[in-house]
């Protein structure tokens, strides 16, 4: 099969939504520490599907420190990608629907399984558009949308095109301002007894159990993921996820994901695979287990405990006690302007590197990557000489079963 990477356009946005991360991601925590509408598998149904795994590799970009996190069962095997968009705090993606197709940009969100437009660019009917006659209505953690399902053709690049797919289209959202919708991640990570899933809770780009209960008289709904592997475009159920962050305005092509396998050209080292957390609460999301330590002596930040990747979170948020100790070790202070952490230029000489220890392997997170870029202080509402961190708080103390969320700020 050719290999054909997809990758996602980078846009800055400047206004609310860059201002409003800090209370995004903390109302995104706070509903996956609820349990609201789980976005992850318990298991798998067969050995085959339980060799899938997420890996982490260490990336081969910029400066910032940058990691890929992403699933195959062949660390070499990329079969098409596409390309992602960071939006300053979200990276977005475009794909067509219809035929001919009508081009829109998602939001690509690995917390949440359902693909639907309709939010800002309206859906246009053709020929391939079916409505199913169901209604469909998600919750996030700050937004909503409620409309109809339809079938159509989905074009994700000219080799990847997906027929009668299931999508959401709008009549109704909120939280989704200048964003078309979400195309929801299938993100499968290898799990152990005792959790098993039948058939029809393995499954856009995120699990399909998260479709459950999202369309009227229809559970779950076949994924993005799910569609390509079962007519035969992908040759594994798998993605792989590549973001470098912006460090300017403007459209930029920095990021890509790849369906059926990863892009070996964006991983130096080994492709690493670790098991979906046994904790009940973080396991119903992409939950793994880690520790986090800071600087070369390894002093304890969050003690080895279950957490989420999740593309979907802007920062890398940890339960508050953690927070509250990173805070002390960096001297970091908060700007109650926009809920950063801040330091000094003198502060930032003396920070130490975080590091994440996932499966054994222990991932840095060194100082450049801990700050916000300064050339883009102005989307996050904060003054133009300062530095920000991009840790942020759950607003939970640990032992929730979910106690960090990390993703987008650690690629």
């Amino acid at each position: 099969m050719s290999v054909s990477p997809l990758r996602f356009t980078s846009s800055v946005r400047v206004g609310d939504v860059a201002r409003a991360v800090v209370a995004r991601d903390t109302a995104r925590a706070q509903k996956f520490l609820a349990g609201t509408q789980p976005h992850g598998p318990i298991a798998h149904k067969t050995p085959e599907l339980r060799r899938r795994g997420a890996v982490a590799g260490k990336d081969s970009g910029d400066s910032r420190g940058q990691a890929q996190v992403g699933l195959s069962d062949d660390a070499q095997a990329v079969d098409d990608t596409i390309d992602a968009t960071d939006a300053a705090l979200i990276y977005t993606a475009s794909l067509g629907v219809g035929s001919p197709p009508t081009d829109y940009v998602l939001i690509i969100d690995t917390g949440s399984s359902n693909t639907w437009v309709g939010a800002n660019k309206k859906y246009k009917k053709t020929s391939t558009s079916k409505d199913t006659g169901r209604d469909v209505s998600v919750g996030y953690g700050s937004g909503a949308f409620s409309g109809r399902e339809y079938t159509d053709h989905v074009t994700l690049s000219p080799s990847l095109t997906i027929k009668s797919q299931s999508i959401g289209v709008a009549s109704s959202s909120r939280g989704f301002a200048g964003f078309d919708g979400i195309l929801g991640y299938y993100f499968l990570l290898p799990v152990k007894a005792p959790y098993r899933l039948t058939q029809s809770q393995i499954g856009s780009i995120g699990p399909v159990d998260l479709t459950q209960g999202t369309i009227g008289g229809r559970t779950p709904v076949p994924t993005i993921t799910d569609s390509l592997f079962k007519q035969g475009s992908i040759t594994t159920e798998s993605i792989g996820i590549f973001y470098q962050p912006s460090t300017s305005t403007g459209s930029i092509a920095n990021g890509e994901l790849t369906f059926g396998g990863i892009d070996s050209s964006k991983i130096v080292g080994d492709v690493n695979y670790v098991p979906i957390t046994s904790t009940p609460r973080a396991g119903r999301y992409w939950g793994i287990d880690q520790s986090v330590t800071y600087g070369s002596s390894g002093e304890s930040i969050l003690g080895l405990t279950s957490g989420i990747v999740d593309t979907g979170t802007t920062l890398v948020l940890l339960a508050t006690d953690a927070y509250q100790k990173y805070q002390q070790v960096t001297g970091a202070t908060l700007d109650e302007t926009n809920g950063y952490l801040t330091i000094t230029a003198s502060q930032f000489e003396n920070l130490q590197s975080l590091f994440f220890n996932i499966g054994g392997i222990s991932y840095e997170l060194t100082p450049n990557a801990q700050i916000w870029p300064r050339s883009l202080n102005g989307q996050i509402n904060g003054d133009k000489d300062s530095i920000y961190l991009v840790v942020g708080d759950t607003g939970k103390p640990s032992g929730q079963g979910l106690d960090f969320l990390s993703m987008t700020s650690f690629t």
